[in-house]
């Protein structure tokens, strides 16, 4: 099993244990913000067990139907993840503002501080884990699981601040006001994994950073004479690069192709926790201004 999907797996025990644990001490203790990180962790469930769905088909390989394979799965993946948080946390104002107008008191505060507690030991180690496999293999649907349970950490510990100060003041209503900040911060963490999301399903090129270590590349391939039409673009842990390399006329089509080959594993170096699809077109003359003749027409 790919250590993606074993993270997944992983992040889905996690997230079932806390469904449980916070539900039951929410709906007994009557705590908004416990119920709202039940729910969140209910979310996390569902998010997780459809991340390693994305991953599962995500991984196959190229078909008759899907000729650069299904990798845009990942990106999908992680626009749901944002959008679910977004609407998770729109609940959680929802139920705080519900309870601001109708205050009630709460119960079994001392058990729900306890829970908390542990629910962010938990989380913690998750996070840890999660970032690990997000780091060593550069995936997408990863990192977003990683953040959304990062958020679940300052969520949690707000939680947890909340119920410590009902237990020492007596006055519910704080409860309610750390649903209200738990919310937003929710809202606020979710726009950059949809941000992300959107921008590889749209095809957006590399980073700045990125291109730049493959010009550098490609410049410093000393039997080129220049290069033109520079293109990439990211489909989950697939990155896809084409270039025009300009050669000098006299060459043959055998030596090119040879330095084609040495540059294309050069650039592929360059990303090594992706898989890279390099296409390199070769030219015995500048023809930049030609082609952009004929794509204009």
């Amino acid at each position: 099993m790919r250590a993606e999907k074993k993270a997944t797996v992983v992040s889905t025990s996690v997230a079932t244990f806390l469904v449980l644990m916070k539900m039951s001490i929410g709906v007994l203790s009557g705590s908004i913000a416990v119920l709202a990180s039940a729910i969140d962790s209910l979310l996390d469930l569902i998010v997780s067990l459809f991340n390693y769905f994305a991953l599962h088909n995500a991984e196959k390989d190229p078909d008759d139907s899907f000729n650069f394979g299904r990798g845009k799965i990942e990106p999908l993946a992680a626009v749901i993840e944002g959008t679910v948080i977004s609407l998770s946390a729109l609940f959680i104002l929802y139920e705080a503002l519900v309870k601001i107008t109708h205050p009630r008191e709460m119960e079994f505060v001392g058990i729900s501080i306890v829970v908390m507690l542990f629910s962010i030991v938990i989380t913690s180690f998750l996070v840890i884990y999660l970032n690990h496999i997000a780091k060593k293999t550069g995936n997408m649907v990863i990192k977003a699981d990683a953040l959304h349970y990062k958020t679940d950490i300052f969520s949690n510990a707000a939680v947890l601040l909340s119920l410590t100060l009902v237990s020492l003041s007596g006055y519910s209503i704080i409860d309610a006001l750390l649903g209200i900040v738990i919310g937003i911060y929710m809202i606020y963490s979710s726009l950059p994994i949809i941000k992300d999301g959107i921008m590889m399903l749209l095809d957006a090129a590399l980073p700045q950073e990125d291109i730049k270590k493959i010009t550098d590349t490609i410049e410093s391939q000393k039997e080129t004479t220049n290069y033109h039409h520079l293109q990439t673009r990211e489909s989950g842990s697939h990155v896809f690069i084409s270039v025009h390399i300009v050669f000098n006329i006299s060459i043959s089509l055998y030596d090119a192709h040879l330095i084609s080959d040495k540059l294309e594993i050069k650039i592929k170096k360059l990303f090594e926790d992706k898989k890279v699809h390099v296409l390199i077109h070769m030219d015995p003359y500048d023809d930049s201004q030609i082609n952009e003749k004929e794509d204009f027409y």
